[in-house]
């Protein structure tokens, strides 16, 4: 086995693309933390499907993560550096994202006629163009997931869940990083339930040990640079929408105006009601900011009807 070849970077574009309920969002988010723990500057681009549970295996249905890590980060990136496509409609709708000579790893297990056909292929996407253009890693995800699952007594369905996990040890191997963040937000998350624990920690370590198996992966593995000047404390992690929430209720704090929220018409379509939720939530529970004391508190009126404009004379 060849020794390991670490290519140094300023900065580096992972996306991760799946179906719905695939787990990309997690998998983005937690790649997304451990590299901010880890010293990385980060912008992420969640990209959510448009259709509202649109079918299995297709591209309406596709969910995707793009993380930037870096140095100095600005944006979420353009095209990527690594990209994860856990299924046929993911690698032919993402594709076009990846940089020439990325490196693209896939679910092969997920590649049957069926799948393939429902992308829209009508042959073997893994032409020997295409596999001198980008190095494209086939990974058995699902079988070896499932054959954890198997090992611990959890059924197939219930396995097939954590297969995120194992991409997500494929990704931190090869961006040079290490499990333990992960394990410690599984062992918060499920602090209750220590088989979800075990299952998913298990994956995301057979992910990772199956990349340093591959020969080929020792010539792509990442050290991005850190930033230079964070410096060491508490950070927040916060989303474009909690942003704005918070900025709403300060500026009705500090103007001593009250704050009204509109139900608009599509408040039920997708994405609007995962996008906003969170906002909102914070919102209707009024978190405390920061305001002069002669300032009263404003009441948030939570999809009140708009007051009347008086008219003019």
């Amino acid at each position: 086995m060849s020794e390991n070849q670490i290519v140094n970077k300023e900065d580096l574009v992972v996306r991760f693309a799946g179906d719905s309920g695939d787990g990309m969002q997690l998998s983005g988010t937690l790649f997304s933390d451990a590299s901010a723990l880890t010293g990385n500057d980060i912008a992420t681009f969640p990209d959510y499907p448009a259709e509202i549970r649109a079918p299995h295996n297709t591209i309406a249905g596709v969910s995707g993560y793009q993380v930037h890590v870096g140095n100095h980060i600005y944006s979420s990136g353009d095209k990527c550096d690594i990209l994860v496509a856990m299924n046929p409609a993911a690698f032919k709708s993402q594709l076009k994202w990846a940089k020439k000579g990325a490196t693209v790893i896939v679910d092969i297990d997920t590649f049957t006629d069926e799948a393939m056909e429902k992308a829209g292929y009508k042959e073997n996407p893994f032409t020997d163009e295409l596999e001198r253009a980008y190095t494209i890693i086939k990974a058995p995800i699902t079988s070896f997931t499932e054959k954890i699952g198997d090992a611990q007594g959890v059924d197939k369905k219930t396995a097939d869940k954590s297969r995120n996990m194992f991409a997500l040890g494929i990704i931190f191997y090869s961006t040079h990083k290490t499990l333990d963040h992960t394990f410690a937000y599984l062992e918060r998350k499920f602090a209750k339930k220590p088989a979800v624990i075990a299952l998913n920690k298990a994956v995301l370590t057979e992910g990772y040990e199956y990349a340093d198996k591959l020969e080929v992966m020792h010539s792509h593995i990442f050290e991005v640079a850190h930033a230079d000047k964070m410096e060491k404390g508490r950070y927040r992690n916060i989303t474009g929408n909690v942003a704005t929430a918070w900025g709403l209720l300060a500026a009705s704090e500090k103007s001593g105006r009250r704050l009204f929220l509109g139900r608009p018409t599509s408040w039920s379509s997708w994405p609007s009601t995962r996008a906003w939720a969170p906002a909102c939530s914070r919102l209707k529970t009024k978190l405390p900011v920061s305001a002069p004391p002669s300032v009263p508190a404003m009441p948030v009126h939570w999809l009140a009807p708009a007051p009347p404009v008086p008219a003019s004379r």
